[in-house]
């Protein structure tokens, strides 16, 4: 009688052992693929913002917003953890101001969804990007805090502040204003959960008071 055709079982192991090999390849390039993109959609983000800040700036004789209020009043508070970082560099209080300027939209960096939307260190009112020269509530307005002022006069505060944590600024060019979160691991009283993580593997998308967005690669993070 005629035999049919038919795959072995040995066949049938060896395609299903060069399926494993392909896809053990293959899955880790198509993650940074898809990592990449996110980033690229970040900076998209923050080039955005820029743009809306030049805009408020121009509608405000070229003064940066005082919404200390809406710092103290925005989802939990002025700083809920006691951890790592000192102050507050959460940004929901910044929707309302650039609200005029359609900006509703780019606040969310894609590489935040999962665990990082449930850290209170992350997002707030739906942004999770951090806005350091925004992140104290003293008043009179600490020196290396902008609300109210011009980036000139920011500047200006930040290179007689001259404290070497923040860096010394020749000018706008190097004042960062928004970042994506990050957590060095030289930080001990960051949580083991976090310390030396990153939203975007090996460092951040960083927008400065001239509008530009660099990425900067850091060792502290993993």
């Amino acid at each position: 009688m005629p035999r049919s055709k038919a795959f072995t079982l040995i066949e049938l192991l060896v395609v299903i052992a060069i399926i494993a090999i392909l896809a053990a390849i293959l899955f880790p390039v198509f993650a940074q693929a898809k990592e990449a993109a996110k980033k690229a959609t970040c900076t998209s983000n923050l080039k955005q913002l820029g743009t809306a800040w030049y805009l408020y700036l121009g509608d405000y004789d070229d003064r940066m917003p005082d919404r200390r209020d809406l710092k103290i009043t925005a989802d939990g508070g002025f700083r809920p953890w006691t951890t790592w970082p000192p102050s507050d560099p959460r940004g929901g209080w910044i929707q309302e101001p650039l609200a005029p300027y359609k900006a509703k939209q780019i606040f969310t960096c894609p590489s935040t969804e999962g665990i990082w939307k449930n850290e209170p260190q992350v997002t707030q009112n739906g942004v999770n990007y951090w806005i350091w020269r925004f992140d104290q509530i003293s008043d009179p307005i600490a020196q290396d805090n902008g609300w109210g002022k011009s980036p000139e006069q920011l500047t200006a505060d930040l290179i007689a502040a001259a404290n070497p944590f923040i860096g010394i600024p020749d000018g706008p060019a190097d004042v960062e204003l928004a970042v994506d979160p990050y957590f060095p691991r030289t930080v001990p009283t960051i949580p083991a959960g976090l310390r030396g993580r990153a939203v975007h593997s090996g460092g951040r998308n960083r927008l400065f008071l001239d509008t530009h967005v660099k990425f900067l690669r850091d060792i502290r993070t993993n």
